[in-house]
């Protein structure tokens, strides 16, 4: 799908995003970035993109950002599982996605991909692995970032029945390389491999290399149909799993001691209250623990069958994301020697 046009990217100075924009590049697109004065630039250092200034809070510098493009793809997104004001990851995710998606189509976009996530989705009550078309209670949504993710494709879905050419896809969690705040995802990988996770709590969730994320991204634009929505996903495993592949990895013993949920929660409160005294992200909340209750398991199914997506095993997400941890001094110590 290679253009002459630019395809516009958002979000591409992070971690999913940054994949995207090395896949978009790897197909023949001209590629143009919507990027921050205020973004670190290393995850797209050397890349062959024009970056151009803008916000999602400024919807006329989308609308330039979005000139002249045949593609758009917007990723960017405030991705955190505690923020001190709600409101601004709310005007980031949902007014910024509507935002972007109008400018795109505005500009005469032939096609745009909006990256929503499962957190939008809804889940199964037995631990059966939810899809697209599982139904999600409102009034059950806990966390900010989940509330916004799931109004911001409820918007999407719209303008898509408005003729905005917008097609939905739905990220599991991503593992692997140039995970660079970390996300939580990636933070857990790191204090499991660090061995700073002695314990675990009775849940489950979807892992996927991100770089098959992008991949699904790119599938999406080229095979995708407008108004649907595609869960792009790998694994599901138990936490425990998780950490024990995690450790295996890393050379370490996994962690033995499981913790009911109620056990962990007045820790969680502590560390909110710290973080709002001392503006330090918690690496636990309670949110988080509302939804650890559940199995947070979900399908590809569509998006294998429609797109052709194909992710590959965990372990590589897992063994990618430590190599780039180890290399970039986040995670210290070389990496364990292999069986011969």
């Amino acid at each position: 799908m290679a253009t002459a046009a630019p395809t516009l990217l958002t979000g591409a100075t992070g971690f999913v995003g940054s994949a995207v924009a090395r896949a978009l590049i790897a197909r023949g697109h001209r590629l143009r970035v919507l990027v921050r004065p205020s973004s670190d630039r290393a995850n797209i250092a050397g890349l062959d993109a024009e970056p151009v200034l803008g916000d999602l809070t400024e919807p006329a510098s989308l609308t330039r950002a979005a000139a002249g493009c045949r593609y758009v793809v917007h990723v960017a997104a405030d991705y955190r599982i505690w923020v001190p004001d709600p409101a601004a990851m709310l005007r980031a995710n949902i007014d910024g996605t509507v935002a972007m998606l109008r400018a795109a189509a505005a500009s005469g976009a032939e096609r745009i991909v909006y990256c929503s996530s499962v957190a939008a989705l809804g889940l199964t009550g037995d631990g059966t692995p939810a899809d697209e078309a599982t139904p999600i209670d409102p009034d059950t949504i806990v966390s900010t970032y989940k509330q916004s993710k799931y109004q911001a494709e409820r918007a999407a879905r719209g303008l898509a029945r408005e003729g905005v050419p917008v097609v939905i896809v739905n990220p599991a969690a991503p593992v692997g390389p140039r995970d660079i705040k970390p996300t939580p995802t990636g933070r857990m990988i790191l204090d499991a491999a660090a061995g700073r996770t002695p314990a675990y709590v009775d849940t489950g969730l979807n892992v996927v290399h991100v770089d098959d994320v992008a991949e699904g991204h790119l599938l999406a634009l080229e095979r995708g149909r407008v108004g649907e929505s595609y869960i792009l996903g790998g694994e599901n495993l138990s936490l425990q799993a998780l950490l024990a592949l995690v450790a295996e990895a890393a050379g370490r013993a996994p962690p033995r001691i499981r913790l009911p949920i109620g056990a962990v929660w007045p820790a969680a409160l502590a560390m909110e209250v710290g973080a709002r005294l001392f503006g330090i992200e918690p690496r636990v909340t309670r949110d988080y623990l509302r939804m650890a209750r559940k199995k947070m398991f979900y399908s590809s199914a569509k998006a294998e069958a429609e797109l052709g997506y194909a992710p590959r095993p965990v372990r590589a997400a897992i063994a990618d994301a430590l190599a780039w941890f180890r290399a970039t001094g986040r995670l210290a110590g070389p990496a364990p020697r292999r069986a011969a």
